[in-house]
């Protein structure tokens, strides 16, 4: 298979082709070369027709949220799952830690011996890097606690069910969005909260409904990653591994973006949770989170092997008596 034929990768940036997301894809593609693969890259605003796109057979690979490419793999996908990758070491978040987590799972992830997990099918994961931590964006700073969330609208992704169970559990009403109408929604009162990333506060202008009265509260409720998945039979043999490993040297680069990204957000707007909320939130998170896992909305070895990751950066913490999350 020397003479390959060009690969199509379908890229989601919600920038377009401006995006720190596409940027990083043309940078892959061109590594990629000297692995034997010609990669072109087609370039969507839209995740949702990217992902069909890809379903259809229309492009060899893509390039989208894990929410979204959770179906092609749920053990990668379960990175993506609330609370998961948060550290507390004394009462308080400690977000390097945190990013530890995530980056010791994509090193699992990449390790010869998880070959096996990373393929379903004829799909393969071919990457994984941090969008960065997703906090609670509020139109009202008095909407800071579980209790006052209670009738609120929170926005879900109605293509991530956990989401939707999660905002029911706390008496919250999720409303149903997707990437394109997140922002106008949150600005346009439709919704009280969204949970996003940094990198979101630009392109969906969220400065404009978190206005006077709203704030970002700096509580990690997951740390959502973009995800490569490759329809392997259209790559050389052991590309995903080479893919896997490329991006994981990439991993400093993507914590750059999102520490520009945290910077680029006026100070006013960050809130501290009261310190004696976080424990009760991080528990309950977990709860939820093995609650959903037992629904089948996440995947339990990719839990488990999250948890592993968490004990071995916060050894002292409760959780680490048991070794699994769900059985």
């Amino acid at each position: 298979m020397s003479a390959q034929a060009k690969s199509l990768i379908c890229v989601w940036d919600v920038a377009g082709k401006t995006g720190d997301v596409y940027g990083s894809a043309t940078d892959y593609a061109l590594a990629m070369q000297k692995n034997g693969a010609d990669i072109e890259l087609k370039s969507y605003v839209d995740e949702r027709v990217a992902i069909e796109d890809f379903r259809a057979g229309q492009c060899d690979g893509v390039i989208a949220t894990a929410f979204r490419t959770r179906q092609f793999n749920s053990v990668a996908g379960s990175i993506d799952s609330i609370g998961s990758t948060t550290i507390i070491k004394g009462g308080k978040v400690d977000i390097n830690a945190s990013y530890e987590v995530v980056r010791k799972v994509i090193q699992v992830f990449t390790s010869p011996q998880a070959g096996k997990l990373m393929v379903e099918g004829n799909y393969e994961v071919g990457g994984i890097f941090p969008l960065g931590a997703a906090y609670p964006i509020v139109r009202d700073r008095k909407i800071n606690s579980v209790e006052a969330l209670s009738g609120k609208k929170i926005a879900a992704f109605d293509y991530d069910k956990a989401q939707g169970t999660m905002i029911q559990r706390i008496g919250a009403q999720p409303v149903s969005v997707d990437v394109t109408n997140i922002g106008p929604k949150f600005n346009n009162g439709f919704v009280d909260m969204v949970t996003l990333p940094a990198v979101a506060f630009k392109p969906f202008e969220l400065y404009k409904g978190i206005g006077k009265t709203g704030g970002i509260g700096r509580f990690p409720i997951m740390i959502p990653t973009v995800q490569v998945i490759l329809n392997k039979t259209k790559f050389p043999d052991g590309f995903g591994e080479k893919s896997r490993q490329y991006w994981l040297s990439q991993f400093d680069r993507a914590m750059n973006i999102i520490a520009t990204a945290e910077k680029g957000i006026p100070a006013n707007m960050w809130d501290d949770l009261p310190a004696d909320s976080i424990p009760k939130y991080v528990l309950m998170l977990r709860e939820a989170r093995i609650e959903i896992a037992k629904d089948g909305m996440y995947n339990k070895t990719g839990l488990n092997i999250i948890k592993k990751a968490r004990c071995s950066i916060n050894p002292t913490d409760a959780e680490c008596a048991t070794k699994s999350e769900v059985e």
